[in-house]
């Protein structure tokens, strides 16, 4: 359970997100002015060790995807600060966020949708070899493309095909790909495996695995499946309604729980032995709008142990519970 192979928090995190805000507009009338805001994401903060990989998890639309693109800059945050290898990402212009690119690359979730349907896969993988200027002439142009493709399990000859004559796993492979040809040190997974059959998810975590070790990359593995998310991640944060409410190793995690959500969404995981009986816990009523988010802890309005007074009150702030194990919780110590 979790990955035994932990890299050490003690030394300096590769990439540091501190209070992180996005919230999208709404407009409406015949003005379109703002008549409301989306709180995507309310205030997250964590940090990532070099070579590690965070999992994040939770429900549709609890901010997990906003969050990775927050950290690329690929949307941009309302506010709170991203800082990337001793670098800030938040205030990097166009010319520094271009050279971070390099760094900090992401596979999508739709293999289908991620790949420009007319461009052949050779023209797909090699276009950030050409902006970043890293293949000189076209042997080595074309000598890259080949190794990316070896790398991930495809065939040299791939190449000059074009996306819809692939399967969704051969396709995943190609987004893979893409993301490699700059040799980046993040690589933000957003879904990576969720559209595929459960036994390519398999080859393709395996794979991301392998690659993890070969190029000692760092990964944020955004899933909302925990089952998934538990065979590939060091540590996992869980997220609720845009903000993190537990973070903590992958093994202190899964075996022992402490935010009322995350023992909810654990308890919903089948467990192959069926000598072990889990506790489903079910929770009562829908997750709120994120336009108007509960007062208080976002979870009060479905937490089975959740105090008037308190819990739909005062926003709860992550505290230590463990070695590493943090709980948004003013019911859990």
């Amino acid at each position: 359970m979790g990955r035994s192979n932990q890299p050490s928090m003690s030394t300096p995190a590769l990439l540091k997100v501190d209070n992180l805000v996005k919230h999208f507009p709404v407009r409406g009338g015949l003005l379109q002015r703002e008549v409301g805001r989306v709180h995507a994401v309310d205030g997250v903060s964590f940090e990532i060790a070099a070579g590690e990989t965070l999992g994040v998890v939770g429900e549709s639309g609890c901010g997990k995807s906003t969050t990775g693109r927050c950290v690329l800059r690929l949307i941009e945050p309302t506010s709170g600060e991203v800082w990337f290898d001793g670098k800030n990402v938040t205030q990097a212009n166009k010319d520094e966020l271009r050279a971070l690119a390099r760094d900090m690359q992401i596979i999508f979730q739709d293999p289908y949708a991620s790949l420009n349907p007319r461009m052949t896969v050779g023209a797909i993988i090699g276009e950030a070899l050409i902006i970043h200027k890293l293949a000189p002439t076209k042997a080595a142009f074309e000598a890259r493309i080949v190794e990316l493709l070896e790398t991930v399990g495809l065939a040299a000859d791939h190449m000059k095909r074009y996306p819809h004559e692939f399967s969704g796993g051969q396709r995943q492979r190609i987004g893979i790909a893409r993301a490699l040809a700059v040799d980046p040190k993040l690589v933000v997974c957003d879904e990576a495996v969720s559209a595929l059959d459960v036994s390519i998810q398999a080859q393709v975590i395996n794979l991301l695995e392998d690659l993890q070790e070969k190029f000692r990359l760092t990964y944020i593995f955004i899933a909302h499946d925990l089952s998934v998310v538990e065979h590939i991640s060091d540590r996992v944060a869980v997220m609720y309604l845009g903000r993190v409410v537990e973070i903590a190793p992958a093994n202190a995690l899964y075996s022992n729980p402490r935010h009322p959500y995350t023992e909810a969404l654990l308890s919903a995981v089948p467990i192959p032995d069926p000598k072990v009986k889990r506790q489903r816990v079910r929770l009562q009523g829908d997750v709120p709008s994120p336009l108007k988010p509960p007062a208080g802890c976002h979870f009060h309005t479905r937490c089975p142990i959740a105090q008037k007074g308190l819990c739909d009150r005062e926003r709860p702030v992550l505290k230590d519970v463990g070695p590493g194990h943090r709980v948004a919780c003013h019911l859990r110590s």
